[in-house]
């Protein structure tokens, strides 16, 4: 046994420091070395050590302690620890022991390690000891041991940016919160060194800065004439302080300001009348600036409202278009245009500007009487009222459209229509009957189309005990109905009055009805004054309007329209108003959307349409997925011009001067006026022509005027008399009433005239007019008379010339004497007074042309025959030469015949004219010859020519001299 000095580890709990004296004992190895459990351990990457907690120390219990004063240890082998085992695949480290006695080693990395590739490792660890006796024999091995290893990152790695390169686009003019990002990553393992912490930009100078995330945004409002690209140089360090190993470029192109809008369309559109649609806009587009679009709404609106009523309609008298609408039986117009046969609407003010449109302004002080028979409507029976109004916000007194009330005394209210602060309210007060229940009197509709200044078409149809209207054809109910008693029983008659309801001032009102206007004198007055504009104010009596006449009149004859192109389907939602003239869009895909939008026309179905300016206005609205950077298209407006059309120049033409005998004026028949009417309306158009130049190459383009028939309606042909009007009791204008009706028109007659209306064709106008007869029963002291026709288009807007018709009346007391009279060659001649319209093709001659002389006919055909004979046989020449001599005697003589003394006498021209027709065939003359009249005209013309030819010819002035005119005796100083 040896005894040595030991000092142990102070970690050994237990151990005593001073002496240990070892003792070398018998050579049994009974235990096993003992360690920690476990243990954690941390390495750095450039460094093999690793530090351990606990530290690695292996005990054995074979190594004999002895407590002694010396505290002296005796150690066998035994008891050392000779080495450490580690368990696990691909393990980098290694354990090594420090001292076998006391059993205290480390661990250590084989090779360098990576954090990169394994920031942490875990294996096991084994103790053994050196076993028995020298060799080791009988070893003993420890538990095993769990390690974990961390291994600490080394800043070793910079910053690499992910792009090569970046590159951005902005629009001038614009703040961006971001433009870009840039981005940067480190490939350190450690959350500290693979952390960017910030980002810089190198380039100096440059309105844009970047933050600690890699968002660029500019500092200031970016100009593209300034600068349409920005390079800058951006750096990224991490947390370690490493700067990237390489910058990165970074580009910023500055686009020009993107204006959001509708694109490539003309503020001006020209409309040629007659040429169809017009495609408004062929090329647009919607600018969206890029920005992602989630839906899209456009509401396109045509202006029509300062044309007529509310649109470019036809320009008719309102009972046309109820007579085109199919409601012409019984409808009767309160505000016709003023005519002599319909002037009570002649005091009234007239908006002029409205292209023949008959609108009348009330401004309070106005008023008419509608007079009696115009109007028979019984309140038992079914009717309409029907009215185009336009009002603003009135005051809060009743404001009368149509009132029909007592004449005299009582002042009740049979029917009206008025307005009453925004509503339309209809009076109904029903006669008396047998109960005498309360019924409905009042109906009340309260309506915003009543005072908002625009034109609205009203539609009443009434049939007790309900009342339907109808507001720019769509049905409103009534909010109100009060009812009140019948009427009392009277005679009185009532009176019907537009603008304002008449008062009788001596009556006393029985129903309770209040007025507060001044009386104005007289027998009557008027009260509740209308203020606004009223026009085509119908009644229709006996028959309620159908909705599809409602509809008709109230039908634009212009508006938008639209084709929807195929490819499109259903992707956009296409909406109209009921009047055409605007439309709803909606959809998501633009493209879809610029096609239908291209495919928006305007359309004019007007023959002669108004011409002006038709305002258009779009507004747009955009939503976006980013609602907060979402577009704002502006308003858009323009307009369609409508040329001014070539007008039609209508031309009446015919027989406007002849003579009928007295027989037939008193005939029941009578004279008819227009026996040869011509109705034609020609336009003139300029047009291009290549004229002939002296060089080919280069031809000189002229513009000519060119004439061109065409065919249209009329509405209006007016019969007056000129002069001295008709005196019902001896004279009269008749026209066959059925034959009218059977045309579609109607007609009306006074004693200035007749006038026949309604929308037809010219040629059925040519059908009618001569249909009218003149008659006079009273002949006696009439010489001529004169008559005005007049036919007219679109209610007045336009006119033909004024067609003049003179009837002379060829008295006749005894017919040899007339005979004679009208052989005789006047001293003086009334000039004759030709048309200057085209009357070719027609007969203007007298209609009543007396028959050649019977001889002078007979030497026509003897001298025709002679000249044969002398063609055969040359031997009867001097026969036909006596023939020709005698035949020259008889005319001298004739004219010896007349040479008389007439100083006693005083001669008169007849004031007819008569007119040759220069290509009448021998054949008419002779048919007329047949008319078995007793008087005798002149020869015609034609007859002349024939003369001339066999005779040898005339002068020409001999020829214009036998032109003879009829003339008339003034024989009042004469004595039979």
């Amino acid at each position: 046994m040896h005894c040595r000095r030991y000092k142990p580890p102070s970690s050994i709990v237990g151990m005593v420091l001073g002496l240990i004296c070892v003792v070398e004992a018998a050579k049994v190895n009974k235990h096993k070395p003992w360690i920690e459990t476990t243990y954690h351990g941390i390495v750095t990457e450039n460094d093999d050590k690793v530090l351990l907690d606990p530290p690695l120390i292996a005990l054995d219990k074979d190594a004999p302690l002895r407590y002694a004063e010396s505290f002296e240890v005796t150690f066998t082998n035994e008891g050392e620890i000779c080495g450490f085992r580690i368990h696990g695949q691909n393990v980098p480290f290694e354990a090594v022991v420090l001292d076998k006695s006391t059993g205290e080693g480390v661990i250590r990395a084989k090779d360098k390690l990576d954090c990169e590739l394994q920031k942490e490792h875990t294996f096991t660890i084994q103790a053994y000891d050196c076993g028995e006796g020298p060799d080791g024999a009988n070893m003993k091995k420890s538990h095993k041991a769990t390690v974990h290893v961390q291994v600490n990152d080394v800043n070793e790695y910079s910053p690499v940016f992910k792009e090569k390169s970046y590159k951005a686009t902005v629009i001038e003019g614009k703040s961006y919160d971001s433009i870009l990002r840039v981005e940067a990553v480190d490939a350190d393992c450690s959350f500290q060194f693979s952390q960017i912490c910030s980002y810089e930009i190198v380039t100096p100078d440059v309105p844009f800065i970047i933050n600690k995330d890699g968002y660029i945004k500019n500092t200031e409002k970016l100009n593209y004439s300034k600068e349409r690209m920005y390079k800058l140089t951006v750096t990224a360090y991490d947390c370690g302080k490493n700067r990237a190993s390489e910058d990165v470029l970074v580009k910023v192109n500055i686009k020009p300001t993107c204006k959001p809008g509708w694109q490539g369309w003309s503020k001006r559109m020209e409309y040629e009348p007659g040429t169809g649609s017009l495609a408004l806009f062929p090329s647009m587009h919607l600018e969206t600036c890029e920005e992602p679009i989630t839906l899209i709404q456009a509401n396109i609106e045509l202006e029509t409202n300062h044309i007529g009523k509310g649109c470019d309609r036809d320009t008719y008298s309102e009972k046309s278009l109820h007579m085109l609408c199919g409601a012409s039986s019984g409808t009767v117009e309160l505000l016709p245009a003023p005519s002599g046969l319909a002037n009570w609407t002649a005091g009234l003010p007239t908006d002029n500007g409205r292209d023949s449109d008959q609108v009348y302004e009330f401004n309070g002080t106005q008023a008419i009487k509608v007079p009696e028979g115009v109007v028979s409507t019984s309140l038992k029976e079914p009717f309409t009222i029907s009215v185009w109004l336009r009002h603003g916000p009135g005051a809060k007194e009743k404001e009368t459209v149509l009132c029909n009330s007592d004449k005299t005394e009582m002042n009740r209210h049979h029917y009206s229509l008025y307005v009453h602060n925004c509503r339309l309210v209809f009076l109904l007060r029903q006669d008396p009957a047998d109960s005498e229940n309360y019924k409905p009197a009042e109906f009340h509709w309260k309506l915003n189309q009543v005072c908002d200044k625009e034109w609205h078409h009203y539609v009443l149809n009434i049939e007790f005990p309900t009342v339907a209207l109808f507001v720019d054809g769509v049905s409103f109910d009534p909010f109100l109905v009060t009812e009140d008693y019948p009427l009392h029983s009277s005679r009185i008659e009532t009176q019907l009055t537009i603008g304002a309801c008449w008062q009788d001032n001596s009556g006393h009102d029985s129903d309770n009805e209040t007025y507060s206007d001044t009386l104005t004198g007289g027998g009557g007055r008027m009260s509740q004054y209308f203020r606004g504009n009223l026009a085509g104010l119908m009644i229709r009596s006996g028959k309620l309007e159908k909705k599809r006449v409602i509809d008709c009149l109230y039908t634009c004859k212009e508006g938008l329209e639209m084709q929807l192109p195929e490819e499109v389907g259903t992707t956009i939602k296409v909406q109209f108003n009921p009047s055409q003239s605007s439309l709803i869009l909606e959809g998501d895909d633009i493209e879809s959307f610029d096609k239908v939008m291209q495919h928006i026309s305007y359309l004019n179905s007007r023959q002669f349409p108004t011409p002006g300016i038709r305002r258009l206005h779009i507004s747009t609205t955009v939503k976006c997925f980013n609602e907060e950077a979402c577009i704002s298209v502006p308003h858009t407006e323009g307009y369609v011009m409508v040329l001014q059309p070539e007008e039609p120049k209508i031309s009446l033409s015919g027989i406007n001067h002849f003579a009928r005998g007295a027989a037939e004026f008193e005939s029941t028949e009578g004279v008819t006026l227009f026996p040869e009417l011509r109705i034609v309306s020609t336009i003139t158009r300029e047009v291009e022509v290549e004229a002939e130049s002296e060089s080919e190459d280069d031809p000189t383009v002229q513009e000519s005027m060119v004439s061109e028939e065409i065919m249209h309606n009329l509405d209006t042909c007016e019969v007056t008399v000129v002069g001295e009007e008709l005196d019902g009791e001896h004279e009269s204008l008749e026209v066959d009433l059925a034959q009218i009706q059977q045309h579609g028109l109607e007609m009306s007659s006074s004693n200035m005239g007749l006038i026949i209306t309604g929308v037809n064709t010219m040629a059925n106008y040519e059908e009618v007019l001569p249909l009218i007869r003149y008659r006079n029963w009273h002949t006696e002291a009439l010489f001529d008379r004169k008559f005005k026709l007049v036919c007219s288009e679109l209610n007045g807007r336009y006119i033909s010339n004024n067609f003049k018709v003179e009837v002379n009346v060829i008295h006749t007391a005894n017919s040899m004497e007339y005979a004679n009279n009208a052989l005789v060659q006047p001293q003086f001649i009334s000039p004759v007074h030709h048309t200057s319209m085209d009357l070719s093709g027609h007969n203007l001659a007298n209609a009543h042309q007396a028959s050649v002389v019977p001889s002078a006919a007979t030497i026509v055909i003897v001298v025709c025959v002679s000249f044969l004979v002398f063609m055969i046989i040359l031997g009867v020449f001097r026969i036909r030469a006596a023939h020709q001599h005698t035949m020259r005697d008889q005319e001298n003589g004739k004219e010896n015949e007349m040479d008389w003394d007439d100083s006693a006498l005083t001669i008169t021209v007849n004031p007819m004219e008569t007119y040759e027709d220069q290509h009448s065939s021998e054949e008419e003359e002779e048919e007329e010859s047949e008319d078995g009249e007793e008087e005798e005209d002149d020869i015609t013309s034609a007859e002349s020519e024939s003369s001339e030819d066999e005779e040898g010819g005339e002068p020409e002035d001999q020829q214009a001299a036998s032109r003879q005119q009829q003339l008339e005796w003034d024989d009042s100083t004469l004595t039979y």
